[in-house]
């Protein structure tokens, strides 16, 4: 491309260390960077309006050509303490669980944990791009995702981690988001954005000094619940997830993960 590279992430705190590589490697250069939440990044994917995408990984099914484009995602293995369902009461008393707008993976891997993992029909409630989390009480839980599940771990009485709830279902790790493209990208740019990876996730130090957070420790979340390692037990976790969401939409996604 003589172009810059579109690139879109989330500016989340799991995205941060991601994010700072960019900015202090070479790669930076190189790439136009546009930060928004997960489901619209990989709504900019679908629509060709950016080249590469931080995106959730339930995307992948309908890109014409999907490339998994580094060796770094947005990943756990056990609990990852910000992707959960919130609730007053326990989770099999709940009858409405509300569904985060802001990424699709999210909430396919909690369809599919309610339903498989703890066996419950609660009513499944998409949310529109509005905050819902005042509604979590009584008998309606809330799936909350990033940053806010974070806050909402002081708030709810009840949470439930869905990375844990994969891993103690299915054995394997977690892949939230992967940096995906719906084109192939040269090999050399490819190179560099992943020692640009390598290089912000080095940072853990850095990125925690300049983004105070009251509600978590970010030197345990980086180093103990965020994993971004896209390593082999990761893609048998991301193939079964797929394979999962094919059962369940009837959609092809096989071959999409090397």
């Amino acid at each position: 491309m003589d172009r810059k590279i579109r690139i879109g992430a989330v500016n989340y705190l799991n995205t941060k260390p991601l994010l700072h590589g960019l900015k202090i490697a070479p790669v930076h250069h190189a790439i136009s960077l546009t930060l928004d939440y997960p489901a619209h990044i990989a709504t900019m994917l679908l629509n060709d309006e950016i080249d590469l995408g931080l995106v959730p990984v339930a995307i992948l099914p309908k890109l014409k050509n999907p490339h998994i484009d580094s060796d770094y995602c947005i990943g756990c293995d056990g609990e990852v303490s910000s992707v959960a369902i919130f609730s007053e009461k326990p989770i099999e008393e709940l009858k409405t669980v509300l569904l985060d707008y802001q990424s699709r993976t999210s909430v396919a891997l909690a369809k599919i944990l309610i339903k498989q993992y703890w066996k419950l029909e609660p009513v499944l409630v998409d949310t529109r791009g509005e905050e819902f989390r005042h509604e979590i009480k009584g008998t309606t839980g809330g799936l909350i995702i990033g940053d806010r599940a974070l806050e909402q771990r002081h708030i709810s009485a009840y949470h439930y981690d869905l990375g844990q709830a994969w891993k103690t279902f299915t054995g394997l790790p977690f892949v939230f988001a992967a940096w995906v493209s719906n084109k192939p990208l040269d090999p050399e740019f490819v190179r560099e954005f992943n020692a640009a990876n390598k290089a912000g996730i080095e940072h853990f130090k850095d990125i925690i000094d300049k983004n105070p957070f009251p509600y978590f420790d970010l030197n345990e979340y980086y180093s103990k619940y965020i994993s971004y390692d896209l390593n082999e037990e990761k893609r048998k976790g991301l193939n079964l997830f797929l394979e999962m969401l094919k059962t369940s939409t009837t959609s092809s996604v096989s071959g999409l993960v090397p």
